[in-house]
């Protein structure tokens, strides 16, 4: 169904699945996937969506982020935004070299933290003609004013050429990601339901999930908010989110705000089932969602 592929990415290799439908017309239209907040693409749910697509005769391409499960990159478990938002247009790099797939039917799919990563880069890379943004985590607050697009075209300038891998200007952890007791082991997400989700599938054999991480924040000259992006989107848009998202980084009602600046064509899928109901599988919503998104991406590209 796939082969393993790596490509370079900030000085180092990110690995991950390459599938290519065997009975399908070249040049093949592709989706580049990459998971959630230290989620893995063996066996965590993002595998089944790219299954999915693959069947319906898409070639995706899987990857885990920089320091994450299969691919390189020390220090390991550390979550970069910047980093993994350069390495969806480093996934676009490469897969424009290969001679099975088509260069002008590029869809990028994100989910959680990678939800609204997507977002960022379709707005800056004209590459991309569609973008799957599945429970984004876009923050707990508005973006800043960005009326005269200053804050914009800062982030594309640090995202295309700057420096955001050194100085930072927070760091949280090294820490747990997931605990069943916060009082005496408090974790990066809290909620109970990531706790449950996490272990049932991270913990699992052979997903290279390991429940510790660091969420670095560089010095850049504008925060990395999807809704500083969102009006400059350039791809038409499926977002799916929750009604009660109960992640504190993935307010509903932020998600909706961005949704709301996104330049037409966009799509708007609101679920029942919280953060994680997408992600569990087999399951009414993962068909639901992952129905809607295939038919979407099959119109698109």
């Amino acid at each position: 169904m796939y082969k393993m592929v790596a490509f370079p990415s900030q000085n180092a290799m990110l690995r991950g699945r390459l599938y290519l439908p065997q009975n399908a017309a070249r040049p093949l239209p592709i989706v580049i996937m990459a998971h959630g907040f230290s989620a893995t693409i063996d066996g965590m749910v993002a595998d089944r969506y790219a299954q999915i697509f693959y069947e319906a005769g898409l070639a995706v391409l899987l990857y885990d982020h920089l320091s994450f499960g299969l691919s390189d990159g020390e220090p390991r478990q550390h979550i970069n935004k910047w980093i993994q938002t350069r390495g969806y247009c480093d996934a676009i790099d490469f897969v424009t070299t290969l001679a099975e797939i088509d260069s002008n039917r590029i869809a990028i799919w994100g989910d959680s933290l990678s939800g609204s990563e997507v977002i960022v880069v379709g707005a800056i890379d004209r590459r991309v003609k569609a973008v799957v943004a599945q429970v984004p985590a876009c923050g707990h607050e508005p973006p800043p004013d960005d009326r005269d697009g200053s804050l914009f075209q800062a982030i594309q300038d640090t995202l295309q050429s700057g420096d955001f891998g050194t100085a930072a200007e927070d760091v949280i952890g090294p820490m747990p990601v997931v605990s069943f007791d916060q009082v005496g082991t408090p974790s990066l997400l809290t909620p109970l339901t990531a706790f449950r989700w996490f272990i049932e599938y991270g913990a699992q054999y052979g997903t290279n999930w390991e429940n510790r991480a660091a969420v670095i924040t560089p010095k850049t000259p504008a925060p990395l908010h999807p809704g500083l992006c969102a009006p400059h989107l350039q791809a038409p848009l499926l977002m799916l989110i929750a009604h009660h998202d109960e992640m504190p980084g993935a307010v509903s009602s932020i998600a909706r705000m961005v949704f709301d600046a996104c330049p037409q064509p966009k799509e708007l899928i609101e679920l029942d089932g919280g953060h994680f109901g997408l992600l569990y599988y087999p399951g009414e919503l993962f068909t639901q969602a992952s129905r809607a998104q295939c038919e979407f991406l099959l119109r698109h590209l």
